[in-house]
């Protein structure tokens, strides 16, 4: 027996044990960040903390940059793991989830006598979980993809975050709840604790896995050779280049996700309670979304997810531009899950489709580095259009970008399972 024959035959007996315990990862990890929610909760708490609206950009821009930009520097080393569990292991669980337990110590400790230090340790710990989480993804994702065959992966992750996202409305209502009836910061501090326990419950999940070794890996090499190897990757493969075009331009136009709840809480003088219904509208259209848009990522291809993930992004920044009255904001979280769920469904999923098993890291950290700056400068130019045209004026142009990226990723990027099917036919 092969050592490949031997691999299938490892992934094929163990599949439901690992669909088990990846779908228990993700479901208790979104339960976690629903209770800190970074499109609720945390700009919230950062309103608080300081007037600034820079300050509630540097939210999801701390955030995206930590996440993906370094992810390319750790792709050529987990190609060269024949396993990648006890790495993602280490990483997510130190560097990834206990920051939050000691955001919220220094929430319940800081905020009221020097709220500067707590505002500079938020960003500071949430910089350390992404970094991490982005340092940890290429190995975790190709972890996912070696255990989870390809035609599974979409209800995998429909599943999982549809049940996620169910956990997540009892996590958001929750949070709600300590919100309004627990006083400011100790409130703040106890949804980041919980949040942290539901993590410690994530990483068991992660633990748990079966990954059997891979049968193959390819050589590791210097970074500089290997990030040399680069633009090679680009120029050979136009349709991905213009994939990234398309998704970058598309993830501009999300520069206003992170201000519709501080929008609403200025203009409709929503609270506590209201913050908790908001965001589970939110969680639970990622619920219903997830679902939906997995099976469409598995019998339609992955493009046509990131699409609707665009299109439903520029129908937020509309409800809530034209919103009369706080009841206009269901709409706009409603709307907003959709965006989010189409994102975390295919955002990964489909750039397994554009390359070889062997090369999943490279394209994983390829995609997430390029994009990072994109994800990085949304929030901040956002924040700076707030304030120079106000919040609707931002939401326009944030609509019409993301009508572009929607556009272009529709019109001039092939799906690339439906190129690798031409090809395997032509081979035959």
């Amino acid at each position: 027996m092969t050592d490949e024959t031997d691999f299938h035959r490892q992934v094929e007996a163990h599949f439901p044990w690992n669909f088990a315990v990846n779908v228990i990862d993700i479901v208790f990890i979104m339960f976690g960040m629903s209770l800190i929610s970074r499109a609720t909760v945390m700009p919230l708490l950062v309103s608080r903390l300081t007037p600034s609206k820079m300050a509630i950009g540097l939210i999801p821009a701390i955030y995206s940059l930590g996440y993906y930009l370094p992810q390319l520097l750790t792709a050529n080393f987990a190609e060269g793991l024949r396993r990648k569990k006890p790495f993602v292991m280490l990483v997510g669980g130190l560097g990834e989830r206990l920051p939050y337990l000691f955001t919220g110590l220094a929430v319940w400790w800081l905020a009221e006598p020097a709220p500067a230090a707590a505002l500079v340790a938020l960003f500071l710990l949430l910089a350390t979980s992404a970094v991490s989480n982005g340092v940890a993804t290429p190995a975790w994702f190709d972890m996912v993809a070696k255990v989870i065959p390809v035609r599974r992966r979409g209800l995998y992750s429909g599943l999982g975050h549809s049940l996620g996202a169910l956990l997540g409305v009892v996590g958001a209502m929750l949070a709600g709840w300590i919100l309004a009836d627990r006083p400011y910061p100790r409130n703040f501090g106890l949804c980041f604790s919980l949040a942290f326990a539901a993590m410690v419950i994530s990483w068991v999940g992660l633990a748990l896995n079966r990954e059997p070794e891979s049968p193959t890996v390819k050589a590791r090499t210097s970074l500089g050779h290997y990030l040399g190897q680069l633009p090679t990757v680009l120029r050979r493969d136009r349709n991905y280049a213009r994939f990234l075009v398309s998704r970058s331009i598309a993830n501009l136009g999300g520069m206003a996700g992170g201000f519709f709840m501080v929008y609403g809480a200025s203009r409709f003088a929503i609270g506590g309670k209201e913050v908790g219904t908001l965001t589970a509208v939110l969680v639970g259209s990622q619920a219903v979304m997830n679902l939906l848009w997995g099976m469409v990522g598995d019998r339609r291809g992955h493009k046509a997810v990131l699409c609707g993930a665009a299109f439903s992004m520029a129908l937020a920044a509309i409800a809530t531009r034209m919103a009369s009255s706080a009841a206009w904001l269901l709409a706009t979280f409603a709307l907003l899950g959709a965006s989010m769920a189409g994102d975390s469904i295919s955002g990964m999923n489909i750039i397994l489709e554009f390359c070889a098993p062997e090369d999943r890291p490279t394209y994983i950290g390829l995609t997430n580095t390029l994009l990072a700056p994109v994800r990085s400068l949304a929030p901040l130019l956002g924040g700076w259009l707030a304030i120079g045209v106000g919040y609707k004026g931002m939401f326009t142009v944030a609509l019409l970008v993301t009508t572009l990226g929607g556009t272009l990723l529709a019109l001039w990027v092939q799906e690339p399972r439906h190129i690798r099917q031409r090809k395997l036919a032509t081979a035959v």
